[in-house]
């Protein structure tokens, strides 16, 4: 898994100079604007409404009022650090949505990014193929709401953990590396249906090779680091990369 990573993060440099060779920069602007508007509005929405909500639960369920009965400094500290990773699960499930809604969006754009991203790469002509394209949004489409419902699963169950004080100081980690693997196995899923594997098909590739979804990921939650610029960059790149290192795999077997 550990190599597939690597192939998975050395695509992204590749992406890189592909786009800067190609210049394929309107395919990477005009998208990744529109989600960086959306995510800045959404972020600063959903913090500051899941901080009233996790105030409410914790009302609710009593933890406040007994935390400010005992007046323990230790246990103050594990309630705010707990309160600080609950909050991060939050944020993550929150990003995890917003997320799928913008793959389903965007599908049109990266379904013909990553088609014509092979097509250059194997030197091929790029006729427009309307019928592919409708075929790629379906299944990107599809595959989208199976990924979104089984995360959705895996997140709950961890914010279930998140309660558990020390163990639950990890969750937000382990939520990270599921969305690192759903969000890259999205991305590289554009390759698989062009290269004929059906969605049962490509689920059991990409569970072979889940460090190619788990480093494609990984790096697009990177690149939000870099203010605007990252959050411009990250969708496309996301999806160039995808398609060069499942490209890289193949013929590097």
């Amino acid at each position: 898994m550990l190599k597939d990573i690597i192939t998975a993060i050395q695509a992204y440099f590749q992406a890189n100079r592909f786009i800067a060779k190609h210049k394929l920069w309107k395919w990477i602007f005009i998208p990744g604007l529109i989600y960086a508007l959306l995510l800045f509005v959404g972020m600063y929405f959903f913090w500051i409404s899941s901080g009233y909500a996790i105030e409410w639960m914790f009302l609710k369920i009593g933890i406040k009022g007994w935390m400010d009965k005992m007046n323990d400094s230790w246990l103050s500290f594990l309630f705010i650090f707990g309160r600080i990773m609950l909050h991060l699960v939050f944020l993550l499930f929150y990003f995890s949505l917003f997320k799928y809604i913008f793959l389903i969006i965007g599908s049109p754009v990266f379904a013909y990014l990553s088609e014509k991203t092979e097509a250059i790469i194997e030197g091929k002509d790029f006729p427009f193929n309307l019928k592919q394209l409708l075929k790629d949004i379906v299944r990107g489409v599809k595959l989208a709401f199976r990924n979104v419902l089984w995360q959705t699963v895996y997140t709950v169950s961890i914010l279930i953990l998140s309660f558990i004080p020390v163990i639950g100081w990890v969750t937000p980690l382990i939520g990270l590396l599921i969305e690192c693997y759903y969000l890259g196995f999205s991305m590289i899923d554009y390759s698989c249906e062009r290269n004929k594997l059906s969605t049962s098909q490509s689920i059991a590739f990409i569970g072979r090779h889940k460090g190619l979804a788990i480093g494609n990921g990984l790096v697009f939650y990177l690149m939000h680091f870099i203010p605007i610029l990252g959050w411009i960059l990250a969708p496309s790149y996301a999806v160039i990369a995808a398609t060069l290192s499942l490209y890289n795999t193949k013929h590097n077997k």
